[in-house]
This record gives C-alpha cells, structure tokens and sequence, in this order.
C-alpha cells in the first residue's frame, strides 16, 4: 500500500494549529468546530479537516475537536513531547535573544550549548551557558547526541559550519545566516532570513 505523503504546507501549517490550540487550552474552551478552528487562523474548515485527517480522524460529526485531546495528538504529532538538546553556533546579539527566549524551553527544545569562533568570547557566559570554541564543535554534538543546531553566524561561514554540524550527526538545521544552505535531502533545513521579510515590507509600503 502507498504511503500517504503529507503536504509541505499542511505540516506547515501544523505548529499553528498547536499555538491556537494551546490558546484555547488556557481559556478553558473544550470544544472547538473546524469552522471555529478555521476562523481563528484564516483558512477555511475544510482545510482544517483535510490537514487533520492525514494523522487520524480527531473531530466528532456535529460535534467538532476536543480542545485538549486534539492539542495532545497534535503535540506527539510535532515532536514536542520529547525534549531535544540543541546547539546554536554563533554568539552574537541575535543568539543571544535566542537563548534568553524562554518559550523554546516549553516546547522541549534546550539550548544548552553556545559556540563562537572569537578568542574574546569563548570560556565566557552567554544567557547564562558557556562559550564553547568551535573548534570542538563536532566533539560536543557527538558527545551529546545533539539533533538540531542553529546557526546565528555570517553568511560565508554558514556552509561550513551546517557541514560540521551535518558531520557530527545533527538531523536539524535553523538557519538565520543570510544564505541558504545546501545540505543533503535527509537533514531538515528550515531558512530565517529576517532581511529578506524587511525588505519585503518596505517594497509594499514603496507601492502605496
């Protein structure tokens, strides 16, 4: 039997049902329709019921989803009931918003290890997590079985540091360097270019 693929922009779409979910989970709502669920994010129900059905049959008829059940299913679904360790390279003021975010936490993902290639910097704390050198990046990632690595550093050192990290094991890349990055099919890239959504802005507001 063929396996289902799940669309890009269903599994994108994913982590935003989650937020609204978890919303809706701390005002007490236990039932929420796919028409309601639609409404609250900005497509339409059946969208809503055909993203849900890829993972399983989650609402009742006339009835709609049960808040807190379908944020659990869908908490599994994300990966987000497992914690994962993960190493951001890059101890700039961008990392350092990004170690200081506390919600990251919430959703299983610890920043624990913090890399910089500045003599100045490493040994010292950042957010409260040591600098590690570079250097040892690949040792600590396979030491601790590290999955997921961010990377906060120019755009032509990118490359080379997603390969050591690909190299030492991680299956995950965030990337906020302002380059995209060729990695091999399996790894999972995601691209934060921030530039690229400013500029974006200021070509519509230049249209008006």
């Amino acid at each position: 039997m063929k396996k289902t693929i799940t669309p890009t922009t269903t599994i994108e779409r994913l982590p935003i049902y989650y937020r609204c979910l978890q919303r809706l989970n701390k005002m007490n709502v236990d039932i929420i329709s796919s028409q309601e669920l639609g409404d609250k994010i900005g497509i339409p129900s059946t969208q809503v019921r055909k993203d849900l059905s890829y993972y399983g049959e989650f609402g009742r008829r006339g009835v709609g989803y049960e808040v807190p059940v379908l944020l659990k299913h869908l908490r599994k679904i994300l990966g987000l009931d497992q914690v994962w360790e993960v190493a951001l390279v890059g101890a700039g003021n961008l990392g350092h918003a990004l170690v200081n975010y506390g919600g990251f936490r919430k959703l299983g993902l610890k920043i624990d290890y913090v890399f910089d290639a500045d003599p100045n910097k490493i040994g010292k704390k950042f957010a409260g997590l040591k600098i590690h050198d570079v250097s040892k990046l690949q040792e600590v990632v396979k030491e601790n079985g590290i999955k997921v690595g961010i990377i906060v550093v120019p755009a032509e050192h990118a490359q080379s540091i997603a390969d050591d990290l690909i190299d030492a094991g991680v299956e995950a890349l965030w990337n906020f360097a302002p380059t995209h990055l060729k990695v091999p099919q399996e790894i999972e890239l995601k691209d934060e270019d921030l530039s690229i959504g400013l500029i974006s802005l200021a070509y519509h507001l230049s249209q008006d």
